[in-house]
């Protein structure tokens, strides 16, 4: 089982300090092998901001729990990356902290995931970049059941969140460096809306912003738990403190989606009101 949550915000007006602590407490009772944090874990990339979320999220470490956290475009303003580094773990000099971590823990399969940072300085928009592609196909080359790639911006446009602007500068090649490597799930956040794509046989799963109120239309805020089985991959969709609904299901052998992502149901007042 992943926990995949992103888009904390912390130091916006929108941040919700009691909102995160919903959210790391129910992480903590599910136990689950992975949490990923996906990156804008900060509103302004200020140290104080990031010492604000390595205190929120420092429980889930203490409990003995895996987390990888990679940053966002807000963690990379101001020269973050150095804070980020200091907070969450070793960057390069333009604030990447690309990492691979194999797991196979409770997981009915194993798992190997490589985390990246697509953010640049002071700028919304992503990039991954060819020179690391032959990093990332190397790693995506060891034995494993699952494959899942985890960046802060997303690959694909996300329904309902208006005008694109900022998916991944290269995500055209990303994306057939994602088919030829055989990963099987792209975690991303940034657009603060719940989505899932399937393309190519791969599960492209955007996280909403779990603990602030920079929502758009009627979403509300959430993050995902995704649960991994030789039969199926499983999204759960969770509304911190106020229940959960499932987002989709992969049935793997004949990569077969069941969705609950159309946008009339999506963003449907009824269903998601504030």
């Amino acid at each position: 089982m992943l926990a995949q949550l992103s888009d904390l915000h912390c130091g916006s007006a929108g941040f919700d300090d009691e909102l995160l602590g919903t959210v790391v407490d129910e992480i903590l009772a599910l136990a689950p092998d992975l949490v990923v944090v996906g990156g804008d874990v900060t509103a302004d990339g200020y140290a104080h901001q990031f010492r604000i979320a390595q205190g929120r999220l420092e429980p889930i470490i203490t409990a003995g729990l895996t987390m990888v956290v990679v940053p966002g475009n807000h963690d990379a303003k101001h020269v973050g990356h150095l804070h980020f580094t200091d907070a969450f773990g070793p960057g390069d000099v333009t604030g990447r902290s690309d990492r691979a971590l194999q797991l196979t823990g409770g997981l009915d399969q194993t798992v190997q995931i490589v985390a990246i940072d697509s953010s640049q300085p002071d700028l919304p928009d992503g990039a991954v970049g060819r020179e690391r592609y032959e990093w990332i196909r190397g790693h995506f080359g060891a034995v494993a059941d699952t494959r899942v790639l985890v960046l802060h911006h997303h690959l694909l446009p996300v329904p309902g969140t208006g005008r694109e602007r900022s998916v991944v500068a290269d995500a055209g090649d990303v994306l057939g460096l994602v088919t030829s490597c055989g990963v099987d799930l792209v975690l991303s956040g940034h657009k603060h809306v719940p989505n899932v794509w399937l393309l190519n046989g791969t599960l492209l799963v955007n996280s909403g912003t779990a603990s602030s109120h920079l929502l758009r239309g009627y979403v509300r805020p959430s993050y995902n738990v995704i649960e991994i089985t030789d039969a199926e991959i499983a999204v759960t969709l969770r509304f911190p403190g106020t229940g959960e609904r499932r987002l989709a299901t992969l049935h793997r052998p004949d990569r077969r989606l069941v969705s609950d992502t159309d946008t009339a149901a999506m963003f449907d007042k009824a269903g998601w009101h504030i």
